[in-house]
């Protein structure tokens, strides 16, 4: 038998837990333990593997925690615009646009010196993205349910779809 457990990678990432032959094996593509800004934490096994089978960008390598992850880099982004500079930021991954977008949104309502200026995002899969996870906000933090009790986070009030670059 088999059943399916939260990743916490991105949106619908799933590990699964395969009972085979008395023993427990988990097997799982990326997957994250911390919460994020929009994503649960992954789901742990009740019980315990006899086998973990794992695929992971990062291996064992340990990051800096999400708030200094965080006050670094809407710090950087912010001393850039206000000093009149540009910001691009290329974000191919599905799952860190929404959450950059998330972090800045958050980052210009707390700050009403930053509210002149604009931010834009130029990505069909990130609106694309946007609108699958309004239509999955159950499966999202609590944070974000709460917040979908209020309001929907991700219309945001500081950053606009550039729809045409045209």
């Amino acid at each position: 038998s088999f059943y399916a457990l939260n990743a916490g990678h991105v949106l619908g990432a799933c590990m699964y837990v395969i009972q085979f032959g008395g023993r427990n094996i988990l097997y799982t593509g990326d997957y994250s333990m911390e919460d994020d800004r929009h994503l649960m934490a992954a789901e742990i096994p009740k019980q315990q593997p006899d086998l973990l089978i794992a695929e992971s960008t990062y291996g064992v390598q340990v990051h800096a925690s999400r708030a200094e992850r965080e006050a670094r880099f809407t710090g950087t982004v912010e001393r850039i615009v206000t000093r009149g500079g540009r910001c691009l930021i290329p974000v191919f991954a599905l799952g860190r646009a929404q959450e950059l977008l998330l972090i800045l949104d958050e980052y210009w309502q707390a700050n009403p010196h930053l509210h002149d200026i604009p931010i834009w995002y130029a990505s069909k899969l990130a609106s694309r993205a946007l609108r699958v996870y309004q239509t999955y906000a159950n499966m999202m933090n609590a944070r974000i349910r709460q917040q979908m009790d209020i309001g929907n986070p991700f219309e945001f009030s500081f950053i606009r779809n550039l729809k045409s670059i045209d």
